[in-house]
């Protein structure tokens, strides 16, 4: 009976020992997943405030982030106020000729028309420009008018050169 004693306590021994070891392995291989988790949270984190801060910076100079002119279009919802006018403008490029508010006539039938728009506070907004092979950007400066369309007027224009292909 005493053998057997001592071999049950031999062998429940080495079962806590084996506990013992294989509960410390687990608990470092978790220590260092959890280490590796915080440090990719951590990267996560300070891509997210890179790229967070960089459309701050991009958004600087738009309608939405300008108090000045969001106080002086105090009577308008900015959301609804930014979505007509961009219907608005373009609309202008259904023209047979292209969008009036672009000095340049039809380049090899390509009319030329307003592809992208920012409304950059509550007079100006600049437009992305083409036809077919050229491109541009163009100023405008604009009016709103209360139950009437918004007045365009263009400022100034600019054509890139076109890009030669190069093989």
């Amino acid at each position: 009976m005493k053998k057997a004693v001592l071999y049950l306590f031999i062998l429940s021994l080495l079962f806590n020992v084996f506990q013992y070891m294989n509960s410390t392995k687990i608990l470092k291989t978790q220590s260092k997943e959890i280490e590796n988790a915080k440090a990719k949270i951590k990267a996560v984190r300070d891509s997210s405030d890179i790229v967070y801060n960089q459309m701050l910076d991009a958004n600087y100079f738009s309608l939405e982030m300008n108090d000045e002119s969001i106080n002086y279009l105090e009577d308008y919802s900015i959301p609804e106020l930014s979505e007509k006018i961009k219907n608005e403008l373009l609309a202008l490029n259904d023209s047979p000729k292209g969008n009036p508010l672009i000095p340049y006539d039809p380049i090899d039938g390509n009319k030329f028309i307003i592809n992208k728009i920012k409304i950059i506070n509550h007079r100006w907004i600049i437009a992305d420009i083409y036809s077919g092979t050229l491109r541009g950007e163009i100023l405008i400066k604009y009016f709103v008018n209360e139950n009437k369309p918004t007045d365009f007027e263009t400022i100034e224009t600019i054509l890139f050169p076109k890009v030669k292909n190069v093989q």
